[in-house]
């Protein structure tokens, strides 16, 4: 599949997610009328952050879609995490609505409240917990085949969704049986607090990715993975970085090759990197390479045995772990 096509799946996928959303959040609404339940009500909350979020997320991968221009060398791939930012504000509005809401509820006429109807209430919230674990698990499928972070995004929001309801339907069948009326509010309030904590985190990324916070996972990842099919010509690597703009990835680093090399064969050696890089991570890598020239001083740890200049005699290899490639210990 070639890259516009996987663009207009992403797209088309995100659609399909706002239209359920949109109708998951209307049964949701209608079970809380029937059941006058305040669990409920906080999960019907948390569908209409889904409708806004699918929406974000609807706009942020057209304009992530778009090229590069003069205006935005690097794409526009950053606009995912403004609408990360966005969506984790709205989160926390949503949250903190239901939150208080449930407290004057509580303090009000809490024994005035009359819950019916649990029953209805049980099988339709199960309904939509089904309906949306089997969306996300799509969206994250299709996300990660096609490298799109939002519809991964989109579709963990909705598994994590799937089980705060799930754990609304267990409370409401202990209330069914009980008939304990504070069960409910109890509820309301452990996951009006899940969602401000979604949204803390969800800010907390955002923020992050705007100020292109170190990604020490990523970075680890693709240390490994470099040390694992690293070329005998490849001496040394370091002052490795990793930008992402997007679902986009901006990699720096200096390569140590041999001193005797000329430009062009230097400049191969950036490619078999750039290509090992790509293979690993997808198409969406942009790798800057600085080629640097070897010194006496790297032969004790040069394996390219058949060097016919060598000073000094090998010694060890050394593994290019997160400690030996990342920028910041290298520069101190």
């Amino acid at each position: 599949m070639n890259d516009s096509k996987k663009i207009k799946l992403n797209f088309y996928f995100q659609k399909i997610i706002c239209f359920v959303a949109i109708i998951l959040f209307f049964i949701k609404l209608i079970t809380w009328h029937i059941t006058s339940s305040l669990s409920i009500f906080s999960d019907a909350m948390e569908s209409l952050i889904n409708i806004i979020s699918g929406f974000i997320g609807l706009c942020s991968l057209y304009i992530s879609s778009l090229p590069k221009d003069q205006n935005h060398p690097y794409g526009h791939g950053k606009i995912e995490f403004i609408s990360t930012a966005i969506e984790g504000v709205l989160i926390s509005i949503v949250g903190s609505t239901v939150f208080i809401n449930t407290f004057i509820r509580i303090k009000y006429n809490m024994h005035g409240i009359l819950l019916s109807r649990l029953d209805y209430g049980i099988f339709l919230m199960s309904f939509t917990g089904i309906i949306n674990y089997f969306l996300g698990f799509l969206a994250c499928k299709i996300g990660h085949k096609n490298g799109a972070l939002t519809l991964i995004a989109s579709g963990k929001h909705l598994q994590i969704d799937t089980y705060s309801t799930f754990g609304i339907v267990v409370g409401l069948i202990l209330l069914n049986i009980t008939k304990c009326i504070w069960i409910d509010p109890i509820i309301s309030i452990i996951f009006s607090s899940l969602i401000l904590y979604t949204g803390f985190k969800l800010l907390r990324n955002a923020t992050a990715g705007i100020m292109d916070e170190s990604d020490k996972k990523l970075l680890r990842k693709l240390s490994f993975y470099l040390n694992k099919n690293r070329d005998d010509h490849w001496i040394d690597l370091h002052h490795l970085k990793i930008i992402k703009y997007g679902s986009a990835l901006h990699i720096d680093c200096h390569l140590t090759v041999p001193w005797f090399f000329n430009i062009k064969e230097a400049n191969q050696e950036v490619k078999k990197l750039t290509q090992l890089t790509k293979n690993k991570f997808g198409f969406k890598v942009e790798l800057s390479v600085h080629v640097e020239a070897c010194s006496n001083n790297h032969c004790i740890f040069c394996f390219n045995h058949s060097c016919k200049v060598r000073k000094n005699l090998f010694q060890k290899k050394i593994l290019w772990t997160l400690d030996k490639t990342s920028y910041y210990n290298n520069n101190t």
